[in-house]
């Protein structure tokens, strides 16, 4: 039998609506208002209009601040149909790997460039080269908070424009540096510009906390045995979140109690094992596992986007809040609330709870509950059954405290332990 992994049972009404393809109204314009500011997108918007391969080029080379190092690149390209205005740009991305042609002497100049290409042209930028297949471009986009939605095949220059522009707070491999940083060192962008433009602004709008932080939290499927793990049939779904690039991750215990397997799935839709649990505690309903860094599918990730954490004491009565998981199993899903008590006793927890009316339901459990910041202050675990907008959250303090250097112990191992434990008891 299926296990609802949440404290109680809610009727829920879903109304769901596929995301469009294309370039949201008026998205674009300000999108391209935005890089126009930065000194990334010069001239008419003309929004509307396929992009071609040719003006992604160029946006890319001024996105990265490279626009010197292109006008002295002397690299050979073999492309004969490049107009005069993009030469030093194919050259400078052709030379770098970061975007090729589409046969032996044509670059494709006038065509449409599309998702795949452009996302991987991005991410090559990005210093991963080597951690993705051309054809996996989109997914592991996504997988790096990239791009936050789906653009269709074909990007209009609208598209190209607002995919540009959500990519600014992307990091560079191995480094702290966004995209955005390395523009104002670069002397491409003013940094006063950028101030009063509010991209350096603290505080994250419920969108802005989607788009950048959702990459970080999973989708957790539990299984009891290996017969349920064998037919694809979990027993249990709930929500978790990275705490560390290399796979450290934060749940509700009781999101895996008496668990033998489990599997993430992340928002690209990779999957990936938990390995070890490093720290739980049952009363307090917390627990932190290792997620193996190599998919089911063998494709071993470079880094996990991640949550930083804050403490219960920095919380108080009437704090925005934003709460991420997967309600219902159905996938990610953000919503919104205020902090109705930062220390609400609740006699099934040995720990006071926070109390929020930022929505979850059955699945939610193990999600993210984030102040504006962003920062990560509560595992988001039950609620009241009689209650309205009584929404409770674990504090993430004992996260803070815990010794995470420890080898750890299989999910199996916990369940036998457990299992033994309560047999001595009674």
């Amino acid at each position: 039998m299926k296990k609802n992994i949440f404290a109680l049972a809610l009727a829920v009404m879903l109304l769901i609506c596929a995301v469009p393809a294309q370039a949201l109204t008026g998205e674009g314009t300000r999108a391209a208002q935005t890089l126009s500011a930065l000194n990334v997108v010069r001239g008419a918007y003309n929004v509307d209009d396929p992009a071609t391969r040719a003006q992604a080029a160029v946006l890319l080379v001024r996105l990265a601040g490279a626009e010197q190092a292109a006008a002295a690149d002397k690299t050979h390209i073999p492309f004969q149909d490049v107009p005069a205005y993009a030469v030093q740009s194919v050259r400078y991305a052709y030379g770098q790997g970061w975007l090729n042609g589409v046969s032996g002497d044509t670059f494709g100049a006038s065509e449409a460039i599309t998702s795949k290409s452009y996302c991987a042209a991005l991410l090559r930028m990005l210093g991963y080269t080597g951690d993705f297949a051309y054809e996996d471009s989109i997914a592991f986009a996504w997988h790096m908070a990239v791009i936050s939605r789906n653009y269709g095949e074909t990007l209009t220059r609208g598209d190209l424009f607002e995919l540009t522009a959500g990519a600014l707070y992307s990091i560079y491999k191995s480094s702290d540096d966004t995209i955005l940083d390395r523009l104002i060192a670069s002397g491409t962008a003013a940094a006063a510009t950028a101030g009063e433009l509010g991209l350096y602004d603290r505080e994250l709008t419920v969108r802005q906390a989607a788009d950048r932080l959702t990459a970080a939290v999973f989708q957790l499927s539990t299984y009891e045995d290996t017969k349920g793990f064998n037919l694809d049939e979990p027993e249990g779904n709930a929500s978790g979140f990275f705490i560390s690039e290399d796979g450290l991750a934060v749940t509700n215990y009781h999101a895996i109690k008496g668990c033998s397997t489990g599997i993430v799935t992340l928002i690209s839709g990779e999957q990936y094992p938990v390995e070890k649990v490093l720290y739980y505690d049952e009363g307090i309903d917390i627990a932190v596992l290792r997620i193996g860094t190599k998919s089911i599918t063998g494709v071993e990730t470079p880094g996990f986007v991640h949550l930083e954490m804050a403490a219960r004491d920095t919380l108080r009565v009437g704090d925005s809040v934003y709460t991420i998981g997967s309600p219902l199993g159905l996938g990610l899903a953000i919503s919104t609330g205020i902090i109705s008590d930062v220390s609400r006793v609740v006699s099934s927890y040995d720990a006071p709870c926070i109390m929020s009316t930022a929505d979850i339901s059955q699945g939610s459990s193990g999600g993210a509950l984030l102040n504006v910041y962003g920062q990560v202050i509560g595992v988001t675990s039950g609620a009241f059954i009689f209650g309205n907008n009584m929404y409770l959250a674990v504090a993430i303090d004992p996260v803070l405290s815990a010794d995470l250097t420890v080898e750890g112990q299989t999910l199996e191992q916990v369940k036998s332990f457990e299992a033994n434990q309560a047999k001595n008891a009674a």
